[in-house]
């Protein structure tokens, strides 16, 4: 018993114990797998899309600001002595009005010298008795002309290529919508670009004022359209890929390009109906969408998930 007592039974236990450690770290550690087979079927695939025929309207809608056209310097025309001054500073003026009376030497004559058109002149650098010679700075006008401006995200700069003259202005809380004119794109050395167009002289409006100015920059029916997500470039010529029948790599091809909407866009030649294409670029990222539902009344939970 004393054998037992002090050898066999103390063995026993070390045993047992270092049994259940070995199987505690085997299922911590080291859990059975079974193994997983993949299946060459099972990879993810780019989404194939066939060309289509459909309608492309290219319009564009911009938010701005009615402003007064800026102020300029009037240079003088004439040399001679001013004999009087017909205005102050600050004065609002119509077109033709008299504003300063020249007396010309050679030949001897008093000339009236007018305003160009109607606005508020400033900086009047005339006096009576006062010299003035051809070239001279002598007041500045700032016309009783008006014009929206417009900010343009630079992205959309290629689709404003040769855009209309013309556009459509509506002021918030102020007159039907109306035709403007003189359409012109700007782009800043910083790299902000803008859109501006001459309000029409018979409009009442007022600087400040919150407009929205719609362009009309081109529509095609029945044209060959592909989604802008399957074109490499967007203005004038892009990159398709086609997509093989046999299983091969798809065939890069260059494609001529019409109307764009920003969503999809005209193909004028490098592609025929029926055509099979990839439906994204390589490299594309779809973008992003947030899901939001109720999970229980009052409480609302949002998940991100791609948008195709």
């Amino acid at each position: 018993m004393i054998v037992w007592r002090r050898w066999i039974f103390p063995l026993l236990l070390v045993v047992v114990f270092g049994a259940c450690a070995a199987a505690l770290v085997k299922i911590a550690f080291f859990p059975d797998r079974a193994e997983t087979i993949v299946s060459p079927d099972a990879g993810i695939t780019d989404p194939i899309i066939a060309v289509e025929r459909g309608s492309v309207i290219n319009a564009l809608t911009l938010t701005g600001n009615i402003a007064r056209d800026e102020t300029f310097g009037v240079r003088s025309e004439l040399d001679g002595t001013v004999t009087a001054v017909h205005v102050s500073e600050g004065a609002a003026v119509s077109a033709g009005q008299k504003l300063f009376t020249v007396r010309q030497e050679y030949p001897r004559k008093d000339i009236d010298v007018l305003a160009p058109e109607a606005g508020d002149v400033s900086e009047i650098a005339l006096v009576k008795g006062q010299m003035t010679s051809v070239g001279t700075e002598t007041y500045k006008l700032t016309p009783a002309r008006y014009h929206l401006l417009a900010t343009v995200d630079p992205v959309q700069l290629y689709r404003l290529v040769n855009a209309p003259s013309e556009a459509t202005i509506t002021i918030t809380g102020g007159p039907a919508p109306f035709a403007c004119t003189g359409v012109r794109v700007q782009v800043s050395a910083e790299g902000t670009a803008s859109v501006r167009c001459a309000i029409p002289k018979d409009q009442t409006v007022f600087a400040g004022l919150p407009a929205t100015l719609d362009l009309a920059l081109g529509q095609v029916d029945d044209a060959l359209v592909v989604p802008v997500t399957a074109v490499q470039g967007g203005a004038g010529s892009g990159i398709v890929w086609v997509d093989a029948a046999d299983g091969s790599e798809p065939e890069e091809r260059t494609v001529t390009l019409g109307v764009n909407d920003g969503v999809i866009v005209e193909v004028t030649e490098g592609l025929a109906e029926g055509d099979s294409i990839r439906e994204f670029v390589p490299g594309f990222v779809a973008p992003v969408e947030e899901f939001c539902y109720e999970v229980s009344p009052g409480v609302e939970q949002c998940d991100s998930g791609m948008s195709w």
